[in-house]
């Protein structure tokens, strides 16, 4: 039987000079995996749109549009105007679809191709079970990086491919999978672009933006230029993350055997983080570093006997005092303790309190940055939440995947004193007192800043490696 042939012009998106190598990395050269880190309204969008209904049209299957999140997916793409006043769905020819769900925000294709927008916040859902033969995740710096480690065992079986269009918020996991790219170019196509690049907005606006204080220059950096390095908008501890990196404070910073290891804890079943730090004189170093979710107390015990530190204190957060893992019998603290962790319950300061603490903190640490890695990251991605409606940041951080380390090293700061010998708690509490409200001519000479070894690493020991 002679099959009925549809003839349709694709010629409504243009694309522009510098996102034709996209196309071309895909359609000619083949690439099945493709990272694209570009500016703001620079039209990533329409391009991954415009590439997954040419592949829809050469290949029958089912392709997945992923964003942050499901609604996020409808205002985005399903809903969305351009500036020419076009609907971005509308570059579908109409007599390509057979039909249009708009609930399920799915179109299914005259040769039989599915297309569909999901969430990354629903991935078990969405993906498992499934068999996608191409998926553009959008703003993937945004979502959760557990979607694409679920889709590519799928992919690698049915020879499909990926395209991850993004721009950077911070050194997170779409600055890893860039420098995965960037480090196997015949695997992986990778692009990443600024506003002098594309064009497609005068340079001289966004710094009339800066100027008016419509924008911050972090943000503009970020936005349009795609930094990772500025870190992200609202980061709570960027300013010191960037002064520790211009000082070296982030580098090799060995485990000297002739100290004890302390330990400080956040501990949850969204999340529990483990610092491994040694107090070396007036110097904190942080030598290692754990983090994982799920698990019960008796798995961390083990973690922390797997090592090979001689252990001082363990700091635990006040929620240890709660009957929860150890059943209904024990609190936190006597599980512990019956495991053989014997911890201290750090006092209990306003989140505020004891950001500053840490801030205050900070110019005395070095941070190993091979074994603390992950902790490095949640530190440059820690940030305050965002009012939308208000205009402003929260005085309270997001809570994140990013927060448990970050809540750990609160602990960690304030519980510096009690790793000093021969203080009391009068000592104690007046040094906290002076690092979180200042009075720099009273401080105690752990926390002055005018000390020599602030900036002489020699008087450090000879055992203190940056």
């Amino acid at each position: 039987m002679k099959q009925n042939v549809i003839t349709v012009n694709l010629d409504k998106f243009k694309a522009r000079p510098y996102q034709v190598p996209v196309f071309e990395a895909l359609e000619k050269k083949k690439y099945k995996r493709l990272v694209a880190v570009w500016p703001r309204r620079s039209g990533k969008d329409l391009v991954g749109y415009n590439l997954m209904l040419r592949a829809a049209l050469r290949r029958i299957g089912t392709y997945y549009y992923v964003f942050p999140s499901y609604s996020s997916g409808r205002k985005i793409l399903w809903d969305a105007i351009t500036n020419t006043g076009d609907r971005i769905l509308d570059y579908l020819p109409s007599e390509l679809i057979e039909s249009k769900n708009e609930m399920m925000m799915r179109i299914r294709l005259m040769n039989g191709s599915v297309i569909q927008i999901i969430g990354s916040d629903n991935f078990d859902n969405s993906i498992v079970g499934t068999n996608p033969v191409g998926m553009v995740f959008s703003e993937y710096s945004l979502q959760d990086e557990r979607a694409y480690s679920m889709s590519k065992p799928i992919l690698a079986a049915n020879g499909g491919w990926a395209l991850f269009l993004s721009t950077p918020r911070g050194k997170n996991h779409l600055y890893s999978l860039f420098e995965i790219a960037q480090a196997n170019p015949t695997i992986w196509y990778s692009s990443i672009l600024t506003v002098k690049d594309t064009k497609h907005i005068d340079e001289a606006e966004i710094q009339a933006d800066i100027d008016r204080g419509e924008i911050s220059y972090d943000l503009a950096q970020q936005e349009y230029y795609c930094s990772f390095s500025m870190g992200i908008s609202g980061a709570v501890y960027g300013a010191a993350l960037d002064r520790m990196k211009t000082n070296e404070q982030i580098g090799n910073v060995p485990w000297q055997s002739n100290h004890k290891v302390h330990v400080s804890y956040d501990i949850g079943n969204d999340g529990t983080a483990l610092i491994f730090f040694q107090c070396i004189g007036q110097v904190v170093n942080l030598i290692d570093a754990y983090q994982n979710s799920g698990e019960q107390i008796e798995f961390y015990v083990n973690i922390i006997n797997s090592k090979p530190y001689t252990y001082g204190k363990h700091f635990f957060p006040h929620d240890f005092r709660v009957v929860e893992w150890g059943g209904k019998k024990f609190t936190r603290l006597e599980k512990a303790r019956q495991l053989g962790i014997k911890g201290e319950i750090v006092d209990s300061v306003s989140i505020e309190d004891g950001i500053e603490y840490v801030k205050s903190s900070m110019s005395k640490m070095w941070i190993d940055a091979k074994k603390c890695e992950g902790l490095v990251v949640a530190l440059e991605n820690y940030r305050y939440e965002y009012d939308r409606k208000k205009g402003h940041y929260k005085n309270a951080p997001l809570h994140d995947k990013h927060s448990h380390f970050a809540d750990s090293l609160r602990y960690l700061c304030l519980s510096l004193p009690k790793t000093a010998d021969g203080l009391t708690q009068e000592d104690i509490d007046k040094q906290r007192a002076q690092a979180l409200y200042g009075n720099n001519e009273k401080k105690s000479s752990f926390f002055a800043d005018n000390q020599p070894w602030h900036n002489e690493p020699s008087v450090f020991g000879s055992g203190f490696t940056k």
